[in-house]
């Protein structure tokens, strides 16, 4: 319940069931102006109903806010994600904890425009997310009042919620009447299925679960050859032609679905401390993930290759945990952006049946050397008897643990 005077509070709206009873119960239960923002991160949603649910549910056409943020999204927070190869656990592409940030951005910048003293979010008590938006929140206005409706009202069941929106009048598509079989998260960078039918990790993922990608089986029998160019670590055109960030990652999810590529049955551990099982489809990330791969291995020496690949871990867990405005992310990213200066030039990749293949790569900045790689004689700047010395003074500690081992008998 209310235990604080709330006069203007920004709500990032959806325009569905869930966010629409939030709206009611922001104004019913604060007795607050309500300001709506709704974020085109690429979901495929067509936004203008969430304009006219919210004109519907007495918001004022000046307080109804929605943006574009397609290419900010792809050129300010996947792009320098991906130049750091990031991976939670070693798996996950972080499709929904890097949209977070901007979402809370915006809130934010709305809040300041708008003179609103609070902002609220519709992310459930069990879940990353309340954590990502109100650590963005916090980061970026201290002072801010954050109202997450799951957490404080009384209404814990579907029955409970359809009742509310019953009440004061909130249509209810038909479909939405029922409990939903899963829950879904998607954005131009991936789609994610959590919950319900998908909560027993021992059980396939239906195949009506899927979104963005064909199952890999029923993929072409002809291979996709294509090529990507990068400068300085972001992909910049696909097979010779230039395209803006938003473009770029839409053309290559076409691709990926496609072929069946990007598909991710996980069991995470969530920072809130329980593990969940979810179903991620990111066929464009799927690709250009593999693909920076590529073109960093001849363009990046071998230190700051695998510093990098020490890094990320971190990086990627700060990200997923919600801590995009940090210090530390923002150090980090000054040195995995340093790393990319001559991260430039072209990948080829085979796309077949849900696999990515690399099948080439070439770059003005390359570090490959083929006359010191190759077996064959040539004029190198390498002397086959200088290995020698370099595996002795290597060796000198094993051997000198092994004369102790044998001095002690054991």
């Amino acid at each position: 319940m209310a235990d604080k005077r709330v006069n203007k509070v920004v709500l990032a709206y959806s325009g569905g069931l869930d966010t629409s009873i939030i709206l009611k119960w922001l104004q019913t239960t604060y007795g607050c102006e309500v300001v709506t923002f709704t974020a085109d991160l690429g979901q495929g949603e067509e936004l203008e109903p969430a304009r006219k649910k919210a004109e519907l549910l007495g918001i004022k056409p000046e307080n109804i806010f929605i943006e574009d943020l397609r290419d900010e999204f792809v050129r300010d927070y996947v792009f320098p994600m991906f130049r750091a190869n990031a991976q939670y656990e070693g798996l996950y592409l972080l499709g929904t904890s890097i949209a977070r940030p901007l979402i809370a951005k915006k809130q934010i910048e709305i809040a300041e425009k708008v003179g609103a003293d609070a902002v609220s979010h519709g992310a459930t008590g069990k879940g990353n997310d309340q954590v990502r938006f109100e650590l963005g929140y916090y980061a970026l206005k201290p002072d801010v009042t954050v109202i997450a409706p799951w957490r404080e009202w009384d209404l814990r069941s579907r029955e409970q919620l359809i009742a509310f929106a019953e009440q004061h009048q909130i249509p209810i598509a038909k479909d939405k009447r029922g409990e939903a079989p899963f829950s879904v998260d998607a954005n131009l960078l991936h789609a994610s299925s959590e919950g319900k039918v998908l909560e027993d990790p021992a059980m396939e993922v239906p195949d009506y679960v899927y979104s963005r990608t064909n199952d890999m089986e029923s993929a072409p029998d002809t291979p996709t050859v294509i090529s990507i160019t990068f400068e300085k670590g972001d992909p910049v055109a696909i097979d010779g032609q230039k395209l803006g960030p938003a473009d770029l990652l839409a053309k290559l999810n076409e691709l990926g679905r496609l072929n069946g590529i990007g598909r991710l049955d996980l069991v995470e551990n969530r920072f809130v401390g329980m593990k969940s099982r979810g179903m991620y489809e990111t066929p464009g990330g799927t690709i250009l993930h593999l693909a920076h791969r590529g073109i960093e291995s001849i363009t990046l020496d071998r230190g700051a290759a695998h510093l990098k690949d020490e890094l990320m871990p971190k990086y990627a867990e700060l990200i997923y945990n919600g801590f995009w405005f940090s210090p530390e992310r923002e150090m980090l990213q000054s040195l995995i952006d340093k790393s990319q200066e001559f991260v430039t030039g072209e990948v080829k990749l085979k796309l077949y049946k849900g696999g990515v293949h690399l099948i080439g790569r070439e770059s003005p900045y390359s570090l490959y050397d083929q006359d010191l790689v190759t077996f064959e004689e040539g004029a190198v700047a390498y002397d086959h008897r200088d290995a020698a010395g370099f595996i002795k003074l290597n060796a000198l500690r094993l051997r000198t643990l092994a004369q102790r081992k044998k001095k002690l008998g054991l």
